[in-house]
């Protein structure tokens, strides 16, 4: 006799996969706040920026759509390398997030600014904006270089804490002046 309620029931089915994606994101709360960690499908990260709350969350999302595709899934194991990466950084155990990066979503002279930064701003050091901005070629630019600086796709990853104000103080920091002294801090003490 047969059962005439297995049709009604589906057979079971494998889970659904999804298609191919331009760009994978995650959220992560890390010692310095909760940030958007994103990878394009070759590994290269496009950000490691701070978001706070999902109005952050959309408005960086929108900025990878607009730069690079409109594929952009969160999906976090795509994300593993840069996660792993930065987690090394946070706890002491590396002096850099060392990833392939992309700077698809920095403007021209970002891309400058933030390419001299990584080149001449190690570990442990320090530096003003007014001196990145000479270091730049873009004399008296301090206040563009903080601009540039205060937009940076990819905090943490190139260091944009290792900048400070001439007169002194922390300065701006996406993430806030409390994560900014937590960054310093920490390799101010590992360096030692």
């Amino acid at each position: 006799m047969t059962d005439p309620f297995a049709t009604l029931v589906p057979p079971p089915t494998a889970p659904p996969r999804l298609g191919p994606t331009d760009v994978s994101y995650v959220l992560e709360d890390t010692a310095v706040g909760r940030m958007l960690l994103a990878v394009r499908d070759d590994g290269r990260v496009v950000a490691t920026a701070y978001a706070a709350d999902d109005e952050a969350v959309a408005r960086w999302l929108q900025r990878i759509s607009d730069a690079l595709s409109p594929r952009v899934l969160r999906h976090p194991g795509p994300t593993d390398a840069v996660r792993r990466a930065l987690e090394a950084y946070l706890s002491g155990r590396a002096h850099d997030v060392d990833v392939a990066v992309d700077l698809v979503l920095a403007r021209p002279f970002q891309r400058e600014v933030l390419t001299t930064l990584r080149r001449s701003v190690g570990y442990g050091h320090r530096t003003t904006y007014g001196a990145l901005a000479s270091a730049s070629g873009h004399p008296g630019a301090s206040r563009a270089v903080g601009a540039a600086l205060g937009g940076n796709p990819l905090c943490i990853t190139l260091p944009c804490h290792r900048v400070l104000p001439a007169a002194g103080g922390v300065g701006g920091y996406a993430g806030g002046p409390e994560a900014k002294r937590l960054l310093l801090e920490l390799e101010a003490t590992v360096s030692r």
